[in-house]
């Protein structure tokens, strides 16, 4: 069932709902249904209403982890790109990472193994730096927190001014952690995989980007069948049924060096198909 199509009615007689991201689980959605459990297939959950669950006795679940490896090959895909892009940086580059969870620890133990200075940042976890020395001294800076009041436009007109002017930005967490007209406005090069207002993402901010994709970055063969099986295991635990095994397919899309480069190329041509797009996205 697409997202589009999930809604009260659909729910009517269902006792669990499996989701990703662009399915809003809050009132509108589960008042009037029998939903008691709800699993998300993403490391995410800012788009399920925890305190209405909560105040409702539903169940919720996330899938922290599940695709850190793929999104940690998209970054790596990202700084191997930038020789192609003739982006002026210091070598070895001195890469920040904002956000030490499951994605932020796998880029940073991939940028030390190929050479690179790392500098951490994560004050919830108590690792790291400052963000204004992540800011002043890094000359690639990738996110990899969750969005939440705290986290919202972390990288602002601030924290851009405080930058090399060459600094590169990557986005592969959520959109609204970056604020995606003050990054436009400053100059610095960027690259970006998740948006504000997705679907519905800004032309101009696409069109400037060293490279686009549309919130594919945790999209692997891997990734998916990851997250479908914790949310099995998660169904099967509650209900006392055996668990099942989830086959890994054999099958995957293009993921030969360059395929960052080649997504970019039609998402900045069509920005304005960006749905499409990701549901047409053959799992690399």
């Amino acid at each position: 069932m697409e997202s589009d199509e999930i809604n009260s009615s659909t729910l009517r007689g269902a006792d669990v709902l499996v989701v990703r991201t662009r399915t809003k689980v809050n009132a509108a959605l589960l008042e009037g249904t029998k939903i008691q459990l709800v699993c998300t297939a993403t490391i995410g959950f800012d788009h399920i209403d925890t305190d209405y669950c909560k105040e409702h006795n539903i169940r919720w679940m996330a899938c922290p982890g599940c695709n850190a490896p793929a999104v940690c090959d998209y970054v790596e895909e990202v700084i191997h790109s930038i020789a192609g892009l003739k982006l002026p940086i210091s070598n070895p580059p001195t890469l920040g990472v904002v956000g030490v969870g499951h994605v932020g620890s796998l880029v940073a133990e991939m940028a030390e193994h190929s050479g690179m200075r790392v500098l951490l940042n994560d004050p919830p976890k108590g690792i790291g730096v400052s963000l204004d020395e992540i800011a002043q001294k890094s000359d690639i800076i990738t996110f990899h927190t969750p969005l939440n009041p705290g986290t919202f436009h972390l990288c602002n007109a601030a924290f851009l001014s405080k930058t090399k002017p060459n600094a590169l930005i990557i986005n592969s967490a959520r959109g609204g952690v970056v604020d995606e007209l003050a990054l436009l406005k400053s100059g610095r090069p960027y690259v970006l995989d998740t948006w504000e207002n997705e679907p519905h993402i800004n032309p101009e901010v696409a069109e400037h980007a060293l490279l686009a994709s549309m919130h594919i970055a945790g999209y692997s063969v891997e990734g998916k069948v990851n997250a479908s099986q914790m949310c099995l295991n998660n169904i099967a635990g509650k209900y006392g049924l055996p668990k099942l095994k989830i086959a890994v397919p054999t099958s995957h899309g293009d993921n030969q060096p360059g395929w960052l480069m080649r997504i970019s190329k039609v998402l900045q041509a069509h920005p304005e198909q960006f749905e499409e797009l990701r549901k047409a996205y053959f799992l690399r």
